[in-house]
């Protein structure tokens, strides 16, 4: 007797009946990072925007609305100049490398474990591109118009250079890459690094942000910190975790602010 099959396995029957594995890895890969990056990065904007949730802003700075909409016209721009030809010229490698869209799906340990060897591979290569992008002629030539938003919102996670795009994309896409997984696996991998980076330079650190309970995790509190000093001192280069900046002591400073911050607080 045939084992039953999920609702979730149907859904995707169907998926793979109705487009070919080059649409799905491409253009619908591309959308749906798109609802992804939109629908979680609006929300920091619009608060920013009208004011709301006001005591929970990290900065007290706000950017105009000109300064916004600026913003979010160049990522559609860069989304579809750059992100989708390389999703789509990048299409071969990835399938010369496994991946797969076939049913059936893989089994959970397998998608939990690849994910959370892709966060902590994509961290380590994160940081030290990310540091690297702090020497003084790749700031000054690429990272720059990254930190043009030193006051962030959810949207400016992507707001980039076209070439930091492809030199930090490297570290999100080499671990799929090596491990040639099902496209689902990818497609998790994919939304969650999105709103983990979206959720990053929110500008906003509420009660139930994650950092506030997962351990090793920097989130919002500590990548603003990065965009709100001078290049030179800003430290915090991982992208996820806080482990690689204590290692090397590249967040030094940004502790010691949370000190001076810590003492404030309490002789008020």
């Amino acid at each position: 007797m045939a084992a039953p099959v999920s609702a979730l396995e149907s859904a995707w029957q169907l998926l793979i009946a109705n487009f070919t594995e080059f649409q799905l890895a491409t253009v619908v890969t591309f959308l749906l990072h798109e609802t992804a990056f939109f629908l979680s990065g609006l929300p920091s904007l619009l608060f920013e925007r009208f004011g709301l949730f006001a005591k929970y802003k990290i900065q007290k700075k706000s950017n105009t609305s000109a300064y916004q909409n600026r913003c979010v016209l160049r990522l559609i721009l860069y989304h579809v100049c750059v992100n989708l030809p390389v999703m789509i010229f990048s299409y071969p490698a990835f399938k010369f490398m496994g991946l797969r869209s076939s049913l059936p799906l893989p089994h959970w340990t397998v998608v939990v474990s690849q994910v959370l060897f892709y966060f902590v591979l994509e961290d380590f290569i994160f940081y030290w591109g990310h540091r690297a992008l702090h020497t003084k002629w790749l700031y000054k030539h690429v990272h720059s118009v990254h930190h043009e938003y030193a006051t962030p919102f959810g949207l400016t996670s992507e707001y980039a250079h076209p070439a930091e795009i492809l030199f930090l994309g490297f570290a999100t896409v080499i671990g799929p890459a090596l491990t040639g997984p099902h496209l689902f696996t990818l497609w998790l991998w994919m939304v969650l690094r999105v709103l983990e980076t979206v959720e990053a330079h929110s500008g906003y650190h509420f009660p139930w942000s994650p950092s506030n309970f997962l351990p090793l995790y920097g989130g919002s509190d500590f990548h603003d910190y990065h965009h709100r000093v001078l290049y030179t001192k800003s430290g915090n280069y991982a992208s996820t975790f806080v482990y690689m900046d204590w290692l090397f002591g590249t967040d030094k400073d940004y502790r010691k602010a949370k000190a001076v911050e810590e003492n404030e607080g309490k002789n008020l």
